[in-house]
């Protein structure tokens, strides 16, 4: 994949807050929120409910307006189209929902053919779309079938070919996985990577599991309270997390904590001890650092607790050790880990 500097900016969050009168007070949804999507990403919006996601979301095809601030899609602020204009803008922009939005009177075919027959394209057109979206996404055979005959993932593939059908660039999901069991979960969510990968669709996705970002997304925007607490790429937020959210979120697919039973023997010899939490990316794996540490320094060290993902492509290993010697043996291995490029932090138990 290309780096982000030679990527396009296709949608610009710039300093965006969202206001709305609840009950005549003020609620704050979005709190000066500022971030870039490149084209091409696949870009995870996470945070617990009432964290301003589906709100952000929305902003992007102007299902809402900002109190204050901008978003630009493809370098044109929406707040300064005209109807007119703003309707072209968003037929770049497909959506999919979490409860599938299907017309439960109409086909299959006349489900996904409905955002084209509103473009009053001919029925040549309309017919040769529809056939190429459904064998896209597995549904041929379904073209005659209504919505209520088909299970919710299949129903969920009508959305998303649906949501394709003007050749959008851009495709907002909205917990667009949230009402599917684990299986086809994971179904979905390799249909929308295909959609990614094939199309050279830009996707964002709201989400509040965790799981969903490390199994799609390269990008994560972490939300709490409207506020944009981290952004960045999955494997460097992964690798470490700043925030006590985000550590929370991580931790759901990366443990990191060490066992209660073995804490409360560490904490019998408090003082003298050090504990550190490595991040290992996999090009580290073959530099022996702690057999290097135990070998070049006046230490002894214990591993605690360790755990190792994969995440795009990339093998990542979390590895808790317990450090024994005096101040200057402590900074001796913390100056040893930073030497090699590798990240650490301090854990208090």
């Amino acid at each position: 994949m290309a780096q982000d500097i030679e990527k396009e900016t296709i949608v610009k969050f710039e300093n965006l807050t969202k206001v709305f009168k609840v009950k005549g007070q003020d609620f704050k949804a979005l709190d000066n929120v500022s971030f870039e999507v490149k084209k091409g990403d696949i870009y995870g919006l996470i945070g617990f409910s009432g964290a301003g996601k589906s709100t952000l979301l929305r902003m992007v095809n102007a299902l809402e307006t900002p109190t204050n601030g901008h978003v630009y899609v493809k370098g044109t602020a929406l707040d300064t189209l005209k109807e007119k204009d703003l309707r072209k803008v968003r037929k770049n922009i497909g959506m999919i929902f979490q409860e599938f939005n299907l017309l439960e009177t109409k086909s299959v075919f006349d489900n996904v053919a409905m955002p084209l027959l509103l473009n009053h394209e001919s029925k040549d057109v309309v017919k040769a779309r529809v056939d190429e979206l459904l064998s896209f996404v597995g549904l041929s055979d379904k073209a005659k079938s209504l919505p209520s005959e088909l299970s919710g993932g299949q129903k969920q593939r009508v959305g998303i070919a649906r949501a394709l059908a003007t050749k959008p660039e851009i495709l907002l999901c909205d917990e667009a996985t949230s009402a599917l069991d684990p299986d086809t979960t994971e179904a979905i969510l390799d249909l929308l990577a295909k959609v990614n990968r094939e199309l050279n669709v830009t996707i964002l996705f709201v989400t509040h599991t965790i799981l969903v970002v490390q199994r799609l997304c390269n990008k994560i925007a972490i939300l709490e309270h409207g506020k944009l607490v981290e952004n960045g790429a999955v494997l460097d937020i992964f690798a470490s997390p700043k925030s006590v959210i985000a550590k929370r979120f991580v931790g759901q697919v990366i443990p990191s904590k060490i066992p209660d039973g073995i804490v409360q023997e560490l904490k019998k010899y408090q003082g003298q001890y050090k504990l550190i939490r490595i991040y290992f990316h996999a090009e580290h794996a073959t530099d022996d650092v702690i057999w290097q540490i135990n070998a070049k320094l006046n230490v002894h060290t214990n591993v605690m607790f360790a755990c190792v993902s994969e995440l795009q492509g990339r093998v990542l290993s979390i590895i808790t050790l317990q450090i024994t010697g005096n101040n200057d043996d402590f900074k001796k291995v913390e100056d040893y880990i930073t030497s090699h490029g590798i990240e650490y932090e301090e854990v208090n138990i």
